[in-house]
């Protein structure tokens, strides 16, 4: 995406103010993205923010953020703290993280939410600082692929054995086979995506995700994507999908 907002009160927390506002084009879209690796995601996450003009709000861009910073709230240096001793970083934490910048839900150029929340405890908690905020969240855009073809995209990836770039053999293949094109490096298969892991991993995100999809599923905001296709056709499934919804958001 080229036009990445410095989204400073999203990195920052806090009292800290975004230079650039967002203007949506049209209506303020307020949106969660799911999925599992390997459908696109975070492409998804790109195209979406450049067409509908809202701000893509990465928990995972806040905490590699944090690594190069400082000065940390309580709640995100606990929150890093426990990621550094390989610790799952627990729904208090990350509601408390997200709290601290409970300020960009009610952005005018609305939001996309992108790994968070991830239970549905985390879900509930989003409810109430979107309640507090007096804004209501559109659609839960739910991207979803078989497990042959998520199999088929994770193992071809090859990474850097120096500078960790990414490459796949078809999708990306690097000029030449088994060498970066950045720096030389040797292309290696990391060990979780090989096959077999990608298949245990799946599990593990189906079953850890379920209630969360459950959670949503009930209220009705869900709504499924097929991942096939080109990043471009994908889009436009969103967008329609986005188009049809019967939903009367708060403003």
């Amino acid at each position: 995406m080229s036009e990445r907002r410095d989204r400073a009160a999203w990195f920052e927390g806090g009292d800290a103010k975004c230079d650039d506002i967002p203007s949506p084009k049209g209506r303020p879209y307020r949106l969660v993205l799911l999925g599992p690796p390997g459908v696109g995601k975070g492409t998804q996450a790109e195209l979406l923010c450049k067409s509908l003009g809202t701000c893509h709000l990465s928990t995972g861009d806040v905490f590699r953020a944090a690594q190069c910073q400082t000065d940390h709230s309580p709640a995100l240096q606990a929150a890093l703290e426990a990621m550094r001793r390989g610790e799952l970083v627990s729904d208090g934490l990350v509601v408390s993280m997200v709290s601290e910048r409970s300020g960009c839900l009610s952005c005018r150029g609305g939001f996309l939410l992108d790994g968070f929340p991830r239970t549905a405890a985390q879900a509930v908690a989003l409810d109430e600082l979107l309640e507090q905020q007096d804004v209501g969240l559109d659609a839960v855009l739910s991207y979803e692929l078989p497990l042959g073809e998520i199999v088929d995209r994770l193992s071809g990836r090859r990474t850097c054995s120096k500078c960790k770039a990414v490459f796949h053999v078809t999708a990306r293949p690097p000029q030449k086979e088994g060498v970066c094109d950045l720096c030389g490096g040797q292309l290696i298969q990391r060990e979780d995506d090989r096959p077999e892991s990608i298949r245990v991993r799946m599990r593990a995100y189906e079953e850890s995700t379920k209630p969360l999809a459950d959670y949503y599923q009930q209220s009705g905001r869900q709504v499924p994507i097929r991942a096939e296709g080109t990043p471009e056709t994908i889009l436009e499934r969103s967008l329609d999908a986005l188009q049809t919804l019967a939903v009367s958001p708060k403003v």
